[in-house]
């Protein structure tokens, strides 16, 4: 086994509390099972928003997942003029027998726009 880093991120549509549960959640949910993960595999997940997002703490949607287990922390993105809106992003640090290249990172929605060169 490894360690690996995997990205991801999203784009909400408002900032209310359960809309980003859901789409966090759908996130980290696509992370697991597009890398073949389990909770387990978890070493730590680093989440940041946008500052335009006040409503909640992205790992809340991890706890509701039930990674209970997994140290979390927020922060917020840098304020970049220009930069995408209403976007969490996380870096889940992971245990694993894929190799580099095979790591699928994930960037659902509008995010995908964020980096086109490794969404996939």
């Amino acid at each position: 086994m490894a360690v690996r880093a995997v990205r991801g991120a999203v784009q909400l549509e408002r900032d209310d509390a359960e809309h980003m549960r859901e789409q966090v959640g759908a996130l980290l949910t696509a992370v697991l099972e597009r890398n073949g993960l389990a909770p387990d595999d978890l070493i730590s997940m680093w989440f940041t928003a946008t500052p335009d997002l006040h409503s909640d703490f992205p790992a809340a949607a991890a706890r509701a997942l039930g990674i209970t287990d997994v140290p979390l922390l927020c922060a917020q993105e840098l304020d970049v003029a220009g930069a995408m809106a209403r976007v969490v992003r996380v870096l889940a640090h992971v245990e694993t027998g894929r190799s580099k290249p095979e790591i699928a990172h994930v960037y659902l929605g509008a995010a995908a726009a964020l980096r086109k060169d490794i969404a996939q």
